[in-house]
């Protein structure tokens, strides 16, 4: 999808029972894994020089990627679409060993651009299936992520997809069983399968710590939040993110009367702006905040130019960039290498802590 900046004067100010304003949620946005995997793409460009391959989104927004394909990023869907020899970034949702040794077997320079809290939920994958338990993994099927996590474990790993599949799922031995989870989940729906889970089968273990990711749950609990005094929810992020289509159905929820994702201020309803007092704005972790601010400039021109942000947390996260990377081509160490951008495009402030490939 070719980016559409916002179209000032598009959005008309009509008038509403009551003083118009946008409650803006924190957090939002980037979170420190796709910080790090952009920046890694990025990085690995101005290294290496064009192109590098990049296996799968590097993250689900299409602006991203879109500007990534810019300066030279050649997205694919499988290891064998790429020359042998080439460098190849794996995307922030992870990869399965097989597409590790398939990227070994065509002598490519691997870049694993894995989001260590994705890292975090293989570890334990392998871990769960080495003790011989049976693994039920949460999640959606078809998603990168949750491939990526189940080919850890193939043949001692099922997948639930939601609480209605978890009042039907067979298992061979209900005493040795343990959940783990995709990454970008709602927490209240996961909770509410493991609920169902835990009834039909007593024993269920749990993983160590949860696995749906701090960003993740920081946003939900944002949108909650802003969601109980908005007459109109408006998600920055893309249709193939989960953590954006989640912040959608996590507002209805929680009592928006209207809840709509765009890509694109340009996407923006006038209709859906009739008789709305209160607009509540997010994004997905996924999503630059310049998108955000685009919304916000078509907002004021409809007249909510008054922007309250709710604040529910502060996040201070980062990770190190993958080795390859933490280094410049005399040596140096990257003023990037340890997560974050530069004072041009600041996304995660705060401690830098590493989290890079086992």
């Amino acid at each position: 999808m070719p980016r559409v900046p916002a179209e000032r004067g598009r959005l008309v100010d009509r008038p509403v029972a009551g003083e118009k304003h946008v409650l803006l949620a924190a957090p939002r946005g980037y979170c420190a894994g796709v910080d790090r995997a952009v920046v890694a793409v990025e990085k690995a460009l101005d290294r290496f020089g064009s192109p590098v391959y990049v296996r799968k989104q590097i993250v689900h927004n299409v602006h991203v990627v879109s500007e990534l394909e810019k300066r030279g990023a050649i997205f694919v869907d499988e290891v064998d679409e790429v020359p042998t020899g080439s460098h190849l970034v794996f995307s922030a949702h992870g990869v399965s060993p097989m597409v590790v040794q398939a990227a070994a077997d065509r002598q490519l320079l691997a870049i694993d651009a894995t989001c260590p809290l994705v890292t975090k939920v293989h570890r334990e994958a392998t871990r769960f299936a080495g003790q011989d338990k049976h693994i039920l993994l949460i999640g959606h099927t078809g998603h990168e992520e949750v491939e990526g996590t189940m080919g850890h474990a193939p043949d001692r790993t099922t997948l639930v997809t939601s609480p209605a599949d978890a009042d039907t799922i067979e298992v061979a031995d209900p005493d040795n069983l343990v959940w783990i989870s995709q990454t970008t989940l709602s927490v209240d729906e996961t909770m509410e399968t493991v609920r169902r889970l835990r009834e039909r089968f007593p024993a269920l273990q749990d993983p160590p710590s949860d696995d749906i990711c701090y960003a993740t749950q920081n946003r939900q609990v944002a949108i909650k939040k802003v969601a109980q005094d908005a007459d109109l929810v408006i998600v920055v992020g893309s249709a193939n993110s989960s953590n954006s289509v989640r912040l959608v159905e996590v507002a209805l929820e929680h009592g928006a009367r209207a809840a709509h994702r765009v890509d694109y201020a340009s996407e923006i309803q006038q209709e859906w702006l009739d008789g709305v007092v209160s607009v509540g704005v997010t994004s997905g972790a996924s999503v630059p905040e310049v998108l955000v601010q685009e919304v916000l400039a078509d907002l004021a021109d409809a007249g909510y130019s008054t922007v309250h942000e709710v604040t529910t947390a502060e996040e201070d996260l980062m990770f190190s960039l993958p080795k390859e990377l933490r280094t410049d081509v005399t040596g140096a160490t990257d003023d990037r290498a340890l997560g974050g951008r530069t004072s041009s495009g600041p996304a995660v402030a705060g401690t830098a802590r590493d989290g890079g490939r086992p």
